[in-house]
């Protein structure tokens, strides 16, 4: 059964806006947006739901998510599949998305190197001999910068029509702010680490004794972790079973590179050539006449151009001009382009993405374009 969906049956009367799960999941994003850690793994990330949300922080380049049931993830893991639109526009950042099946009472090296660690209302559902594990699993073996564990907070429930004894039928226990924060005291000292307290779910007015309906915990570890100390302690092989891998498209990639800079010159080129042409017809009195004669009056008014074409060409300041039936479009000028100059960075990096996919003059100054084609559309 859907945790969040049991959650808002119990909570309909004490009417959250929005809605409890959506407000865990908020605080996450915007302890993402305060951190940006590169590195992201959900615990008990059951739907994928949190995932997904994260997979548009720009910062994060690596998402991992594990959960004891396979067949929960896989209902909605395509939403974490890229779209058309990113092999379209692929992202400047990489992004690799994993899933992961197996309990979060094992270690696996997988999960080493991550800068935040959520685990969003799991640990109420582990066995008491998993609840054991499950520090030195996260804290002492992951050891990630930031962990942030939510869970309700059992004070709240007498708030919560039709809630007996716990929120959830697979709930092990259920604890009040004391017995959660001195468990998470407990093992911060263990582990050194320093952990604040907060919550969301706000309790009715007049009611702040009872604290949040979902008390939450952020841990941050005191000090930078050695590479040496996590290796110690590495497992010779996996345990866990991973169920679904996805690697975004991203500039990093020379190919998407090189696709996307090449798209942007040929598209940057086609709208300097327009402009070109559109300015010499402006020119002649009769460019409603047929295409021949239209023909032979693009040459006399450049003519002048084609005398030392190489020279003008590699010149920097040169503008695009018309030689007979080609136009030159000088790659300095197209490099001037914010969207060009983004992609690229430098002018040689910009020669050296497009050589062979790009027809250019004999210098490799300068995109050519023959305008015979423009001539018989008109």
């Amino acid at each position: 059964m859907d945790k969040n969906f049991q959650e808002e049956q119990f909570t309909g009367i004490i009417k959250f806006t929005p809605p409890l799960y959506k407000q865990r999941y908020q605080f996450i994003k915007d302890l993402v947006g305060k951190y940006k850690p590169r590195k992201v793994a959900d615990l008990g990330c059951a739907d994928c739901t949190l995932l997904w949300m994260l997979k548009f922080c720009s910062c994060i380049e690596v998402l991992a998510g594990l959960d004891i049931c396979a067949s929960v993830m896989k209902e909605k893991m395509h939403r974490l599949s890229p779209l058309p639109g990113d092999y379209l526009q692929p992202n400047e950042r990489s992004l690799t998305v994993t899933l992961h099946h197996g309990s979060v009472a094992h270690k696996d090296p997988c999960l080493l190197g991550f800068d935040l660690v959520t685990c969003i209302e799991l640990i109420e559902h582990l066995e008491q001999s998993e609840l054991k594990k499950f520090p030195e699993v996260v804290f002492g073996f992951m050891a990630p910068s930031i962990v942030v564990i939510s869970t309700p907070n059992s004070e709240f429930n007498p708030l919560l029509p039709g809630v007996t004894l716990f929120r959830h039928p697979d709930h092990k226990f259920e604890w009040n702010r004391a017995q959660f924060q001195s468990w998470a005291l407990e093992t911060a000292r263990r582990y050194d680490y320093s952990v604040e307290f907060t919550g969301v779910g706000h309790p009715p007015t007049g009611m702040k004794n009872v604290g949040f309906c979902t008390q939450i915990g952020v841990f941050f570890r005191k000090y930078p972790q050695t590479s040496e100390s996590a290796q110690s302690e590495e497992p010779s092989e996996a345990v866990y079973k991973t169920v679904f891998k996805a690697v975004y498209p991203s500039l990093k990639d020379e190919k998407y590179l090189q696709n996307a800079v090449v798209s942007e010159v040929i598209f940057t080129a086609q709208i300097i050539k327009r402009s070109l042409l559109d300015r010499l017809m402006s020119e002649h009195e009769e460019y409603n006449d047929d295409p021949t004669e239209r023909k032979s009056k693009f040459q006399p008014s450049i003519k002048c151009f084609s005398e030392d074409l190489e020279k003008l060409v590699a010149e920097k300041s040169m503008e695009p001009f018309v030689n007979g039936s080609v136009v030159y479009i000088p790659l300095k000028t197209i490099f001037s382009f914010p969207k060009v100059n983004q992609l690229c960075g430098t002018f040689e990096k910009l020669c050296k993405v497009i050589a062979g996919k790009v027809t250019l003059s004999s210098d490799g100054s300068a995109v050519m374009f023959n305008t015979e084609h423009e001539n018989e559309e008109h």
